[in-house]
């Protein structure tokens, strides 16, 4: 029995072709409202497995010509997967790193003298410490450097990166509010190696990671936009569904100082390299009638009808064929032979999924209902990921579920603690 599926289980199926393309033409006609060339894998593994094939690739040709292979680490947890592989090839001896040189990506400013937060040792911890790396070439920001000399620190690292002929490759994540490494909204694309006050969102996201009680340090020391963009190439990763919002933007919106990671729409050679989840809002995954022909299943219909009826502002039923010929929505008028015919069907199909009888109506024809009406009564099992999101999101569903003598049970995900956090626990 295989017990590791729950990465695997979607409620919407994304086909293949909408993600893997099989030749560079349809990859042209799907990603066409993308900017940065992008790579989408059904799960971080085989997507890290990708990145860590380039570099592999990389690494080893610089290892033909006696050359050093110049990297920037981000130490975000979205790059943990691509370490855990590049780690897996080296003890499986088809990969060394001795010619390898690495510069950290930013460090926190500043750092108290036994402080544990700084990203060189997670970077250790999770990469360097496990590979063969010579000590002598990782380079890191100096994090406990004094106020009056941070300048001459961060020039002092810029022409380190030079010495070595500049960076070969950066490996990056994103945050929430589209930071790479710090470089915080309002960075500018000629920004080098600095300074920089951590904003609230990177903040957040960085006192989630650490797991620790100690204080984030009010800066970072960070290779800036410039300094990034000045590697040959650049990989961008991100895993999950609270990444799609912010990779919709950085590879489908307008560059924006506002989004730091939109930048990389000036290089050349930039890769973002995402799974379904933080993909999921690409137009090719979520609207795919707008880049190409689709097969017209029904929850990809009303998919499509939904999003046509929020962008126009009309009920379903008032939908026009105009509005379905300049909308990309012209194949459902040849599937269905006109507006009317399809308006009618779908807003049926949503009709019938409400129902005063979530767990079935005992008795009763159930061709049309959401839920048969055999076997009654029912176990339910209702899990809420906190203590209260039941009732909030679910209460009168559950409370229909008893009434109509259902065996109803709740499963708390969590204990509820970690609806207060630690910092504002000690601050009151």
């Amino acid at each position: 029995m295989r017990l590791n599926l729950s990465s695997q289980i979607v409620l919407n199926k994304v086909p293949v072709e909408y993600y893997k393309p099989k030749t560079t033409v349809e990859y042209s006609e799907i990603s066409r409202m993308e900017k940065i060339h992008t790579d989408i894998f059904a799960s971080s593994q085989e997507g890290a497995k990708h990145i860590a094939d380039c570099i592999e690739k990389e690494i080893l040709a610089a290892q033909q010509e006696g050359k050093f292979y110049v990297m920037a680490l981000g130490a975000g947890s979205s790059l943990y997967s691509v370490y855990d592989e590049l780690v897996r090839r080296y003890n499986e001896k088809t990969l060394s790193f001795r010619n390898v040189v690495v510069f950290n990506a930013y460090e926190y400013y500043p750092l108290q003298k036994d402080s544990s937060l700084r990203t060189i040792n997670q970077l250790k911890e999770r990469f360097l410490d496990h590979v063969d790396v010579a000590e002598q070439n990782i380079f890191t920001l100096d994090g406990f450097v004094a106020q009056d000399a941070v300048q001459d620190s961060c020039r002092l690292y810029e022409q380190r990166i030079k010495t070595f002929g500049g960076l070969d490759v950066a490996l990056l994540g994103v945050g929430r509010s589209g930071n790479i490494a710090a470089n915080e909204p309002g960075s500018g694309i000629q920004s080098m190696t600095r300074i920089i006050l951590i904003g609230n969102t990177s903040r957040e996201e960085m006192e989630n990671s650490e797991q620790t009680k100690e204080t984030i340090p009010p800066c970072s020391l960070t290779m800036g936009i410039a300094t990034l963009l000045s590697a040959k190439s650049i990989y961008l990763t991100a895993w999950g569904e609270e990444k799609a919002e912010i990779m919709q933007k950085v590879v489908e919106n307008s560059i924006t100082d506002t989004l730091p990671a939109s930048f990389l729409q000036t290089h050349p050679n930039a890769h973002v390299v995402i799974d379904l989840g933080a993909a999921h809002h690409l137009t090719r995954i979520e609207h795919p009638w707008l880049v190409t022909s689709c097969q017209w299943r029904d929850k990809l219909v009303r998919s499509a009808l939904v999003w046509l009826c929020q962008k126009l502002g009309k009920p379903i039923l008032k939908l026009t064929n105009k509005d379905y010929n300049e909308n990309g929505l012209s194949e459902l008028l040849a599937l269905y032979g006109s507006a009317y015919n399809a308006n009618i069907k779908i807003f049926n199909d949503l009709q019938h999924t409400i129902t005063g009888w979530p767990g079935g109506k005992p008795n009763a024809d159930d061709t049309y209902r959401p839920e048969r009406a055999t076997p009654f009564p029912k176990k339910v099992i209702v899990f809420s990921p906190h203590p209260d999101d039941d009732v909030i999101s679910m209460g009168g569903t559950i409370r229909r579920l008893v009434q109509q003598n259902h065996d109803v049970h709740v499963a708390y995900e969590t204990s509820g603690n970690i609806a207060v956090g630690d910092e504002e626990v000690t601050r009151f």
